[in-house]
């Protein structure tokens, strides 16, 4: 039996990162094995135009109409691929942080060693991130897991990192339903994670490398505050189960 493999870097105006996204990709072992496919989520800059550059080397886009959250990019990334009969999908970051080239160490733990979801960790080892990483995601990306680990009751050492793979058979599970409206930004990724730990599906986390770009092109689009309420929302209201 053939696995399709689907990779999903997830793209918001990155018009500055996305061109070393694809191209990092392309020159990947990866390429030629997996497919791959860029989620635009309603990009307003020159984003979308360096995407379809690359349309005749075999990457693929789904664009959104307008903005619609990095959540709601994941959700329609999870439909196409259930859609299309895609047995597995990486999501990876549009902004060139995640390296193409650790994409089977994310994906072979699930066609090789039945495991279901896997997650990238920059803390399996000493932490070998590049470039400058600021002092409060070094703080945030500490914190979260410990918070998480503590309420789902399962050791995790990176929840916030966002290269991970997934077996689609897991979304068959009615008792996952990425189909929420407040988990259309940051909630989505930590809900997942923490879903498939509670339920008991086999989980493995890995070592994977983790870059950030010089200042001037920007870390992130997360919001002060409200993006970190965001992010942490998923483990209060799962852990206290105020939400499904």
């Amino acid at each position: 039996m053939i696995n399709k493999v689907l990779v999903c870097p997830i793209a918001f105006n990155e018009n500055l990162k996305i061109k070393s996204t694809i191209e990092r990709f392309l020159k990947s072992p990866a390429f030629g094995k997996v497919d791959y496919l860029v989620m635009d989520d309603g990009s307003t800059d020159e984003t979308t135009a360096v995407i379809n550059q690359y349309a005749n080397q075999g990457v693929q886009t789904i664009k959104h109409r307008v903005r619609q959250g990095v959540g709601a990019a994941i959700r329609t990334a999870i439909d196409h691929a259930l859609q299309q009969r895609y047995d597995v999908l990486v999501i990876m970051a549009g902004n060139d942080k995640d390296n193409p080239d650790e994409i089977f160490l994310l994906v072979d733990p699930i066609l090789k060693e039945s495991y279901d979801f896997v997650q990238g960790s920059r803390y399996q080892r000493r932490c070998t991130s590049t470039g400058d990483m600021p002092l409060y995601r070094k703080l945030a990306t500490r914190l979260h897991p410990l918070l998480f680990s503590i309420f789902s009751g399962h050791k995790v050492t990176d929840s916030t990192n966002g290269f991970r793979a997934m077996r689609l058979a897991i979304f068959k599970d009615e008792r996952i339903n990425i189909h929420q409206a407040w988990l259309d930004h940051y909630e989505l990724e930590p809900y997942l994670l923490f879903k498939a730990l509670v339920l008991g599906y086999n989980f493995k986390e890995v070592f994977v490398t983790k870059r950030y770009p010089p200042k001037k092109l920007g870390y992130t689009k997360m919001k002060p505050v409200l993006g970190w309420w965001s992010i942490l929302k998923p483990i209060f209201y799962l852990g206290l189960r105020i939400k499904k």
